[in-house]
């Protein structure tokens, strides 16, 4: 039977049930997921189902990330509602696919792993199923494991396995109105030009669970914790004299109420300075480079590869600012004289980020 893998904390329970049920059955994985958005994102969860499926011992194979074929099928369906119409859809283009490749294997039979998710319609995924099953002469088989309890048991041995346990269904649509809804900024989907990782980011837990698998494979012992903290985004930003924009690079945690300004610059001493409006404070990146011991030696530089997130927040430690200082510190190559324009468009929200701890 092909099974079709939607995400491990879907897959995990569900392959363990129907080895249950159907235990004549000879399961192979099938993991096509173009709808997951960003291409991180589904790195991420297809390096848990491999975890899954090799504890498993289930053959896994990978589908082609077909991301731009996807787009162009749910055009016009971008504010449906979950379980709407661009859902089905992409049950469609995920069911037919899979149908394909059970058909290349000689399989007669499939199911996929997306009926034990609470998230979905299985009444929407049992019509999607049949009929695109049918067109391709294999059969779809249907199963319901998420009542009597099955969903909770599904939380159960997700916790236990350790699973990477997502937080949105993986279609950037989605995600946009579940974070609207929740007044949260969709910061999955921000991507910074340098390519930095970013906290709470997906980058930041993809290279955590690479590290949880390369301690499990030695043998070592981890537990993942969960801590709350306040998270910051930079959405865009910019400085202008006259007009012309200046090269400048803004350090975390700088936030403006009014989003733009204007004021006077103020020269204090040894590379040091502050606009009069906003509480902005100006350091030039020959000071920038001492604090933090680098030698960059212009902002463009700075700019597309700049130190880790953590390093350039510590220039606040080195300035005396507190933890909770949200004043906007901005590198600039000098400090002009005159007036400046300044543009600091971010977010500061209460977010939740994973810990991997050696034990």
């Amino acid at each position: 039977m092909l099974v079709h893998i939607c995400c491990s904390v879907d897959s995990h329970f569900f392959l363990k049930r129907l080895r249950e049920d159907f235990p004549d059955e000879t399961l192979t994985a099938f993991f096509y997921d173009p709808n997951i958005h960003p291409y991180s994102e589904y790195s991420l969860r297809l390096l848990d189902v491999k975890r899954s499926c090799r504890k498993l011992g289930v053959k896994l194979i990978e589908g082609p990330y077909d991301f731009e074929v996807w787009l162009d099928a749910v055009k016009g369906y971008e504010r449906e509602p979950e379980k709407g119409m661009r859902c089905e859809i992409c049950f469609d283009r995920r069911f037919e696919i899979s149908a394909k490749k059970a058909g290349e294997l000689g399989e007669k039979r499939m199911t996929t792993t997306l009926l034990v998710s609470p998230k979905k319609s299985q009444e929407q995924l049992l019509k999607t199923g049949r009929r695109v099953a049918a067109d391709y002469g294999v059969e779809f088989v249907y199963v319901d494991y998420r009542s009597s309890g099955g969903t909770q048991l599904q939380q159960q041995v997700s916790k236990k396995e350790a699973l990477y346990r997502q937080n949105y269904c993986g279609c950037l649509y989605a995600l946009a109105q579940q974070r609207e809804q929740q007044k949260m900024p969709a910061a999955e989907l921000f991507s910074p030009i340098c390519s930095s990782i970013l906290p709470a980011s997906v980058e930041e837990r993809l290279n955590m669970y690479e590290k949880r698998l390369s301690i499990e494979d030695k043998g070592g012992n981890y537990r993942i914790f969960r801590h709350k903290f306040m998270n910051y985004r930079l959405k865009y930003g910019w400085v202008k004299q006259k007009g012309e924009i200046l090269p400048s690079h803004i350090l975390p945690y700088s936030y403006m109420k009014r989003r733009r300004c204007k004021g006077k610059t103020e020269y204090i001493e040894d590379g040091l300075g502050r606009l009069l409006r906003e509480e902005i404070l100006l350091l030039t990146l020959e000071r920038y480079n001492r604090l933090i011991s680098a030698d960059y030696s212009c902002i463009r530089e700075l700019i597309y590869a700049p130190p880790s997130f953590e390093e350039d927040l510590k220039v606040r430690d080195y300035l005396g600012m507190g933890a909770r200082d949200i004043s906007p510190v901005i590198i600039l190559e000098r400090i002009p004289e005159g007036s400046l324009e300044v543009c600091i468009d971010s977010e500061i929200y209460p977010d939740v980020r994973e810990k991997l701890v050696v034990m």
